[in-house]
């Protein structure tokens, strides 16, 4: 009988745990989609509802034809909700099939790290999660988009 209620609770645990797991990596991919969505159509709400507001995002670029990629410069919080806002602005939104994708890389208690393809490039994002809210803190990017990103 004691085996039977150890088995239980264990099966009970374990299962609480995937649960746990599961909603903080929904939550982690729903920040990465806000982050991509918010530049895609130009929405300030999602960005503010994903990223902090000590966010660091920097990046690299590479001209067309060219084979050498030059820093292309830190953009604040701020930074990126003016970017944002001049998206819908001047309705400079990416083709309908830009790319969209989101790969949780890992996921711990307090920190997360994912990889998102976008129609600029590949993005690694460092997420941290506080009073249950995964934002992100920080972005290290490069583009162009290369196909060789996709999965």
């Amino acid at each position: 009988m004691k085996s039977i209620i150890t088995i239980t609770i264990f099966f009970i645990s374990c299962n609480i745990l995937i649960g746990q797991n599961s909603s903080d990596a929904n939550m982690v991919e729903k920040a990465c989609l806000n982050y991509i969505e918010g530049f895609y159509e130009g929405d300030t709400l999602k960005l503010k509802e994903s990223l902090k507001p000590k966010l660091y995002k920097h990046g690299f670029w590479k001209e067309e034809g060219s084979e050498t990629y030059r820093s292309a410069g830190s953009m604040s919080y701020e930074q990126a909700l003016a970017y944002a806002k001049n998206v819908l602005e001047k309705k400079n939104f990416p083709k309908e099939d830009a790319p969209k994708q989101v790969k949780i890389l890992d996921i711990s208690n307090h920190i997360a790290a994912a990889k998102i393809v976008a129609w600029w490039g590949m993005d690694y994002i460092l997420l941290s999660k506080e009073n249950g809210v995964w934002m992100i803190d920080e972005v290290l990017w490069e583009g162009p988009f290369e196909k060789s990103h996709l999965d």
